[in-house]
């Protein structure tokens, strides 16, 4: 049936794409889809011994699988609130959901084509397959490991109440990467810059590590319970650590090594302090930040007396600027290459005569306050972690 559904559609789209409809007095010929993200995952029947391809579903035999892929930001991908706000916008093209929700079954329209080759006007119809659950999970079990009627697996199981496959090609890196490598100018002012997938090709780790080796660890598990423990791969898919809700408690992968120099323990009036945070991109194998052009890191030196009153500080932030209008074109981009280091110097002429508190702090936004009031994100939506504090006190011993 699944072939029979393509072959309608293909002779569909090549018919409609040469016949010109007129509506409104304008007329307007259907073009085809043309690149891969323009598209989603063609749908997928449940494969044989299954009642659902839910991720809830596969987590009744796949239990560790399953808590962990519920801790992680693949199990946010749709209701996270930013891109919900996202969607929202005029600005925004229908194939932006083809990362967040990527199988057909989990979209409410099918899309035959666009209009005049226009994003903005997609030639939509409804879903007779839309499953509104599975829409929920995100990017949900089934989107890596569904397709023609089975199962793919790494390994391959005779024991499986369910057809599985092996096919270790298709959970490879690539499958990663044609998610998180989307780099594209979609229109003058909308452009679409993931490009980590590139930024790891270009670094020291290809060809000797992937995305699997550090976002999916080798963990030893029973696959269901009742099965001897085996290799396996861990599925929180550890990231940037950055919670998607109040709620929501994803797993931190950091990928820099910090070093601060020495900081006196005292001081007297007119000496000046000088402290020195080297940071160092000694574990990803990609840039950092990557991913999301709005994401950025921020080291923050701050000095203040015991009441708390800040006396002195510093931020420096490493990330990407854009400008968006009247065309997106990045004007700024410091990110931290693989194996770099970057060093932030905070200094002071320490004219006071009070015991200090110094403070070395280095957070992971998500993006910025401000754009988070623009998006109406609500105060409780996590913009950040910290991933460093250092706090010592500096005594006054006289002038």
């Amino acid at each position: 049936m699944t072939h029979l559904r393509l072959l309608f559609l293909f002779i569909t789209i090549v018919i409609t794409s040469v016949v010109l409809t007129r509506c409104g007095g304008e007329e307007k010929v259907l073009q085809p889809l043309k690149d891969n993200w323009e598209s989603a995952v063609s749908y997928q029947e449940i494969p044989e011994g299954l009642n659902s391809i839910s991720a809830e579903t596969c987590g009744a035999c796949h239990q560790d699988h399953y808590k962990e892929w519920q801790r992680s930001t693949h199990s946010q991908a749709w209701t996270d609130l930013q891109f919900q706000a996202e969607l929202k916008k005029e600005s925004s093209p229908y194939m932006c959901i083809n990362c967040h929700i990527p199988l057909e079954n989990q979209q409410e329209y099918l899309i035959d084509g666009l209009w005049n080759g226009d994003i903005y006007d997609p030639a939509r119809r409804k879903n007779p397959h839309f499953d509104q659950k599975l829409q929920q999970e995100g990017i949900t079990c089934a989107a890596c490991h569904v397709r023609d009627n089975v199962i793919i697996g790494p390994t391959g199981t005779d024991k499986a109440p369910h057809a599985v496959k092996k096919d270790v090609n298709h959970l490879s890196h690539n499958l990663c990467i044609s998610c998180h490598n989307a780099n594209a100018v979609v229109t003058p002012t909308l452009a679409c810059s993931f490009e980590t997938g590139d930024e790891w090709k270009a670094g020291p780790y290809f060809g000797k590590k992937d995305c699997i080796s550090c976002h999916m660890q080798d963990t030893v598990r029973a696959i269901v319970p009742g099965f001897e423990p085996r290799m396996s791969h861990y599925h929180a898919f550890p990231g940037s650590g950055i919670p998607k809700s109040p709620h929501h408690n994803p797993d931190t992968l950091n990928g820099l090594d910090f070093e601060l120099s020495r900081i006196p323990s005292s001081y007297k009036k007119g000496d000046q302090l000088e402290v020195k945070l080297k940071a160092t991109n000694a574990h990803a194998g990609h840039r950092l930040p990557s991913g999301d052009p709005e994401r950025f890191i921020e080291f923050i030196f701050e000095l203040k007396d015991k009441n708390g009153t800040v006396l002195a500080s510093q931020r420096d932030t490493i990330g990407e600027k854009w400008e968006w209008y009247p065309l997106a074109k990045k004007i700024m981009d410091n990110n931290l290459d693989p194996l770099d280091t970057r060093s932030f110097h905070f200094q002071e002429n320490l004219s006071y005569s009070v015991d200090l508190d110094l403070s070395v702090i280095v957070k992971k936004h998500r993006l910025s306050e401000e754009a988070a009031k623009y998006n109406k994100l609500g105060d409780d939506y996590p913009l950040f972690i910290t991933i460093y504090e250092e706090n010592r006190t500096i005594k006054f011993r006289g002038k």
